[in-house]
């Protein structure tokens, strides 16, 4: 339980925070949360994993899980570089809402005229010319990509002389503000806006007008070649049949930067994730105005099943109780990653993964789950006086299920067991009767059920549990 120990301490700082801002403790449930991942790396077989948990303005947790380079085995860490792929997506569209505020365009300006040396062969006769406000929501009927980037094993994307030569060649996909069609094509052309209209090479304007005065200092737009299988983490590809993942080739993005050339870590897209809150409750500009970054966070485009909404580059989705999160994720040639906000709670999460073929949602979505879980579980205030950090430990259940792990969390027990991709979902409460005996808390009706019963070893500790006729020994 080293790793329990030493998260503890990280947050016991947070909590000092907390106290001090009068907000939610969430240790407790932090420290299930950091076992889980743990575990969960290990179960899935990742090469290394990285996470920050933000509420408000306070990166409350923050960690990382395994190797950032396996063959050198580099320990990840939360400052560890990553290609964060299309979250890159929310700094051009920062930076276009940015000249949309200063009047240099407009959201109804067309391609055609703002980038008349991109020649696009609009196929459809009836269709609507395409906008920057089609751009911004995907609906503007350009492909997803128009050659062969992101084919292994030796990745090559186009420079920028090399997409207008191609651009002559593209046709439309669908009528421009018909259907969603994801497009990094799309993207890339705003990026090629944001230099025009501001006179300044892209990379040169997001760093000066986004990424400095939001002191994102590890945040770049582009990946820092000399920093790979350094601070820059390795990429892995997708597990294969023989349990392998091969690590992938470094490669430069070049006229995609727009739509997915950045490389960040999980603190600066937490820090970023802070942005968000403090401009959505303010009323000061702060890179962008208030009202703005509402507007580009409302939806701005719904399909027609009703299924997918987007907003000016966020991705907008709701949970089964109608609560908002808003993002985006990244997924490039051995990284994954996604960036998280839930604008109600004020809860931001950002998950980093060096390979692929995995769902990073099946993270950041269940730590959201987590934290709501925590926040509608009643506390049990009759054990305030009993040290219930006595049971906490991972118990042997692989005769049937895995790992168990029983940890303390508002006055109760909590037993969950490993490997889950549910885990808020099958936490199960058990009360406190006496010593070594609790009784589980019926999820239906709060009355209380079967026994969990701890047994202690010759020196007094606590060596395994039975419940019901199932023993599970303690794991060292």
């Amino acid at each position: 339980m080293k790793r329990l120990t030493f998260t503890g301490l990280v947050l016991l700082i947070c909590f000092q925070s907390f106290g001090q801002n009068k907000k939610t403790d969430y240790t407790e449930i932090l420290n299930v949360i950091d076992l889980w991942l743990e575990a969960q790396r290990d179960f899935d077989r990742l090469p290394g994993m990285s996470v920050a948990i933000v509420q408000d303005q306070d990166i409350v947790f923050k960690n990382g899980y395994g190797y950032a380079d396996l063959e050198k085995k580099t320990p990840m860490k939360p400052e560890t570089l990553f290609s964060i792929c299309s979250i890159s997506k929310l700094f051009t569209s920062v930076a276009i809402m940015q000249l949309w505020e200063q009047g240099k365009i407009r959201m109804d300006d067309t391609l055609s005229a703002l980038l008349p040396q991109y020649q696009i062969n609009q196929k459809f006769s009836d269709s609507v010319p395409i906008t920057v406000r089609s751009l911004l929501t995907h609906s503007s009927g350009l492909t997803r990509d128009i050659d062969s980037s992101w084919n292994a094993p030796n990745y090559y994307f186009l420079k920028t002389e090399e997409l207008k030569a191609f651009m002559d060649k593209t046709e439309s996909l669908y009528p421009a503000s018909t259907y969603f069609q994801y497009s990094n094509l799309g993207m890339s052309l705003l990026g090629e806006i944001v230099a025009n209209e501001s006179g300044k090479s892209y990379n040169s304007y997001v760093e000066e007008f986004i990424l400095k005065p939001l002191q994102l200092s590890d945040t770049r737009p582009y990946l820092p070649k000399e920093m790979w299988r350094k601070e820059l983490a390795t990429g892995y590809g997708a597990l294969n049949r023989q349990g392998i993942r091969k690590m992938q080739p470094f490669f430069e993005i070049n006229s995609y930067a727009p739509a997915a050339g950045f490389s960040s870590n999980v603190i600066d897209l937490a820090k970023f994730a802070s942005w968000q809150f403090r401009l959505l409750s303010g009323t000061d500009p702060d890179v962008l105005k208030p009202s703005t970054l509402k507007e580009m966070q409302r939806i701005q485009w719904i399909s027609p099943d009703k299924k997918r909404t987007w907003g000016y580059g966020f991705f907008i989705g709701y949970d089964g109780s109608g609560t908002a999160t808003i993002g985006h994720d990244g997924y490039c040639p051995g990284y994954v990653s996604v960036v998280t906000i839930e604008p109600k709670s004020k809860i931001g999460v950002s998950v980093m993964i060096n390979s692929q073929g995995v769902s990073i949602y099946r993270y950041s979505s269940q730590i959201f789950s987590f934290m709501n879980k925590f926040n509608s579980m009643e506390t049990d205030t009759t054990t305030k006086n009993i040290d219930l950090t006595e049971y906490q430990g991972l118990f042997d259940s692989y005769g049937l299920d895995g790992e168990t792990l029983v940890m303390p969390v508002k006055g109760k027990l909590i037993l969950l067991d490993f490997p889950t991709h549910s885990p808020a979902d099958d936490i199960t409460e058990y009360k406190y009767i006496k010593r070594d005996v609790f009784r589980k808390i019926r999820p239906d009706d709060k009355s209380l059920g079967e026994e969990l019963v701890f047994e202690r070893d010759s020196k007094g500790k606590v060596s395994r549990v039975r419940s019901f006729s199932v023993y599970m020994n303690r794991m060292e």
